[in-house]
Order: structure tokens, then C-alpha cells, then sequence
């Protein structure tokens, strides 16, 4: 790709700028691409990282906008480098990007690096394999989609619990603060795209939180992502998992949503059942990549 130069940046800086790019990537193609600005947004508030404040890639055109990035996010003992391109990237500039990020991750990370793959993508997994990677027979994520015009009716929610939103219920620690980190909640209200009103917690009658959604709608593109949904072991096989996803559904296409993703682990069969049956249809297979760190 001609006309565009390389810059580094980190921080809040950085993750604007990868939700511009991966705005103007949806505005592009309704579902091209493994990630929404939502994604990074959410892997920001869940935790400080050592990445935070890594020098990150990222590529802009002559006008300042960014055409193409290679995002490096901690994940316990593994970094996950992830290049993002716009949908009318070649193959050509795909490897491209990721070798310089490659290249640049190289310079400062000593750990174990990994990374999702469309398995369509023949020319990314080549290369990655011709770099050191090995693919997971069993890895990968299952990518599907909603249309907002077939969401599904809200289901009903067992006695004995209420569904509020964090809006609702501001006060106390956030549900997910015990999974993830204490300052979870300033680190949420750090990104451009977080509603407390798309957050929702199932209170059980001890007043504990016992199953939560996070749905996320990006007005720009006009799309809705659920991330992350949990119930907490407890309150297993009440239904809360599928009224709190019909719920967020439900407020997604109100807000504005014209369709919805949401990703599974396919050796997770409950979580598959509940949002196939929800009406989500798959669209992509993904295969996860994986480099030993180095002397491993």
C-alpha cells in the first residue's frame, strides 16, 4: 500500500485510534474482519496491562487516518498480536502488516505470542507457519451474527431474581471485578463505547450478582457485540444466561443495532447451544496461532 507511513503509539492514544480504524473497517463491510472497536475496548477495561504502555503499530494515510494496525494485548503468559486491515487489503498487504508488527513485537516482547486466524486466510497462515507458528488442532473461535430484525422474544426470568442494568445499580464493586480487577469500573468509563445501561446484572435473592451480560453498541457502525456473559456456578440451569442475552437483545436493536456478533469456544456446548438457539447464525471459523517464547 502506497501513500501511508508507520507511527507508534500507546495508551488511550492508541486505543482510539484502533477504534477509528476498526470503525471505518465495519463502515467498510458489515462483518469483515475477526474484531469491532469494541473488542479492544473491552481487553483494555479488564485489567491494566504491560502493553498498556508498549509502543503499538500503526499505519496512517496522508489525511491522519488509520488504514492498518498490528495490536499487541497481554494475556496472562502470552502476548496476542493481532493485525487489523481494511477489508480491501491483498493478501500481499496483510503479510506485510503482519511481519512489521512481528518485527516490531520482537524488540520488546520475550514471551510466548499467539494469535486468531481466519481459516480462509491461506496466505496469513503460510507465512506464520514459515515464522515459528504452530496451529491448535483444537483452538479457535466460532464467530456468528445476528440481524436485528430476527431478534428473539425476551425469555422469562426465574422467581427469585431481578435483572437491573449498572445504571440501575451504581453503587458497590462491579460483578466482574472479582474476574478481572478492582478498578475495572474507571477502566470501563476510559472508553468511548461503554453504556451502563447495556450492562446488565441478574441479582439473586441474597442481593449477590448471579449472572451478568456486557453488550456493547458502536453507533458509528451501527453494531452491537456482546462481551463478555457469565453465571456465576451457583445459579447454573435457571435460564439466566438466556434472559440476560435476549435482554441485552432487546436494548441493542433499540439503541440503534443493525446486527449482532457474539464468539464462542466450540468445545464449549452450552454456551454454543444457547446462541444458536438464540437465533445467532455462524459466519467465520477461526484458528488460533501459537509461538513458544524464546529458549522455550
Amino acid at each position: 500500500m502506497t501513500d501511508v507511513r508507520e507511527e507508534h503509539r500507546s495508551g488511550i492514544e492508541y486505543l482510539q485510534a484502533v477504534t477509528a480504524l476498526l470503525q471505518r473497517n465495519r463502515a467498510a463491510h458489515p462483518t469483515a474482519g475477526l474484531f469491532e472497536a469494541a473488542d479492544l475496548q473491552w481487553w483494555w477495561a479488564q485489567r491494566p496491562r504491560r502493553t498498556d504502555v508498549a509502543p503499538q503499530l500503526l499505519w496512517v494515510d496522508d489525511e491522519g487516518r488509520p488504514v492498518a494496525a498490528v495490536s499487541a494485548t497481554a494475556f496472562e503468559n502470552e502476548v496476542q498480536l493481532d493485525p487489523l486491515v481494511l477489508p480491501d487489503a491483498t493478501p500481499e498487504w496483510r503479510v506485510h502488516v503482519m511481519e512489521r508488527g512481528l518485527a516490531h513485537a520482537e524488540e520488546w516482547v520475550d514471551g510466548a505470542l499467539c494469535l486468531e486466524v481466519d481459516q480462509i486466510d491461506r496466505a496469513l497462515a503460510a507465512a506464520l507457519t514459515g515464522w515459528g507458528f504452530a496451529c491448535e488442532p483444537d483452538g479457535g473461535l466460532v464467530e456468528t451474527w445476528l440481524a436485528a430484525a430476527d431478534r428473539p422474544s425476551i425469555s422469562p426470568l426465574a422467581a427469585g431474581y431481578r435483572l437491573t442494568s449498572r445504571a440501575d445499580h451504581p453503587d458497590g464493586p462491579h460483578p466482574t471485578a472479582g474476574r478481572n480487577h478492582q478498578d475495572i469500573e474507571a477502566r470501563l468509563q476510559q472508553t468511548s463505547l461503554y453504556r451502563a445501561d447495556l450492562d446488565l446484572i441478574v441479582w439473586a435473592a441474597d442481593g449477590l450478582p448471579a449472572a451478568h451480560g456486557l453488550f456493547w453498541y458502536d453507533p458509528v457502525s451501527a453494531t452491537g457485540l456482546v462481551e463478555p456473559m457469565r453465571t456465576e456456578d451457583a445459579h447454573q440451569r435457571r435460564g439466566l444466561a438466556r434472559h440476560v442475552l435476549t435482554s441485552g437483545i432487546d436494548r441493542l436493536v433499540d439503541a440503534g443495532a443493525e446486527r449482532i456478533k457474539i464468539c464462542f469456544d466450540p468445545s464449549n456446548p452450552a454456551s454454543s447451544h444457547l446462541y444458536l438457539d438464540v437465533g445467532f447464525v455462524p459466519a467465520r471459523r477461526n484458528d488460533r496461532f501459537t509461538r513458544a517464547a524464546a529458549g522455550a
